[in-house]
């Protein structure tokens, strides 16, 4: 009687079954977490490209009403930069969960976004490349979504190390080294101020941001759901110090840039090297484009492709916006020499230059004071 039951209902049988049920179970899982992290990328960057309008319509209004009261103690400005940070953190909290090959990419939701809120709201012109790039830029996005590695392997304290350790990431990281001082040469030493050489520095930078936000945004999330307590590790602080450290460097090489060149060149620019970088990042560092097939690797370079021409046809120079403000050179008025121009605010910066910055798609130019 055992014998028969055996031949039918076989115990590897049932093992089969769990075992491909466990399998089911984590793949759902594993989905979940994919597309949270998605979710949380897309609020994030709809809250960036929020705040940024904002702070470019409390510029614009203080320099069209004359008013000498700093941008900072407008409750309208300080609204805009809260709700930067917390865009800035839902996207430090989506790397934890989804691959940072696809979070740094869906940074251009935020550029599309802003070009809708500045024509919707700021009342700025809308151009047939506007359109074209904004329909380019959703489709990539979409590619991206679709055929970008849908499981992220879980970002412990061992796997960092062993990550930190493989001859991959070594080799990696030397060459990225011998780069960044032969840049950091040309740009200091030999004073070379081009565009490319500058966003270059930043995007070396963002490498490391990357690879550090991911790793100490994972260990939280670890901790958080419970799996295992990842505070007690060392590495998990020296990823922390590596990653302010990285973010500091970094924005200090990107407002260098923005002091020298336009925000239009810059942002989409800084926009393609930065998602370049998190890519090769991600695949050195954590593997995420272990098994993924050749046809889902086109699609997703592709859909990066798409979404680069998208962001430069979108953040190309856009017309500017007419203020009211009559600037007076001090060289008009007799016993006066002076070479600059007066500003609506005397005792700050000037208002349309720091607007100027934070959006990727406007064409403010003032001089700085």
């Amino acid at each position: 009687m055992s014998n028969l039951t055996d031949v039918l209902f076989p115990h590897n049988t049932f093992n089969n079954i769990s075992k491909a049920e466990e399998l089911r179970a984590v793949r759902e899982n594993a989905y979940v977490t994919y597309t949270q992290g998605i979710i949380i990328a897309i609020c994030g960057n709809f809250l960036i490209s929020i705040s940024l309008n904002i702070q470019k319509y409390t510029h614009v209004r203080q320099s069209q009403r004359g008013s000498s009261k700093p941008y900072y103690k407008s409750w309208l400005w300080w609204l805009g930069i809260s709700l930067m940070g917390l865009g800035e953190l839902g996207n430090f909290a989506a790397y934890g969960f989804a691959p940072a090959s696809l979070i740094a990419p869906l940074g251009c939701v935020s550029v599309i976004a802003s070009a809708i809120i500045s024509v919707v709201f700021l009342k700025e012109t809308l151009r047939a490349s506007d359109l074209l790039g904004g329909a380019l830029a959703i489709t990539g996005t979409y590619l991206l979504v679709t055929f970008a590695p849908h499981f992220a392997p879980h970002v412990t304290a061992n796997m960092v190390e062993r990550s930190l350790m493989s001859w991959e990431f070594l080799t990696y990281i030397f060459v990225e080294v011998i780069a960044f001082c032969i840049l950091l040469y040309l740009y200091k030493c030999r004073n070379m101020k081009h565009i490319v050489i500058v966003m270059l520095l930043v995007a070396l930078l963002a490498s490391v941001t990357v690879i550090s936000v991911k790793a100490v945004s994972g260990m939280i999330t670890e901790s958080i759901q419970g799996n295992h307590l990842q505070f007690t590790y060392p590495i998990f602080y020296v990823m922390f110090i590596i990653m302010v450290a990285s973010c500091g460097f970094q924005i200090k090489f990107l407002n260098q840039a923005m002091k020298m060149f336009d925000a239009t060149e810059v942002v989409p620019i800084n926009y393609v090297f930065f998602t370049a970088s998190a890519i090769v990042a991600g695949i050195l560092f954590y593997q995420e484009f272990f098994g993924l097939s050749p046809v889902n690797i086109c699609m997703f370079v592709l859909g990066c492709l798409l979404s680069f021409i998208g962001v430069f046809l979108i953040a190309r120079t856009r017309p500017k916006i007419k203020t009211d403000r009559v600037f007076i050179s001090m060289g008009q008025i007799p016993g006066k020499r002076c070479t600059e121009k007066v500003q609506p605010e005397p005792k700050g910066g000037a208002y349309g230059t720091l607007a100027s910055k934070l959006m990727c798609n406007r064409g403010t130019h003032t001089d700085d004071t």
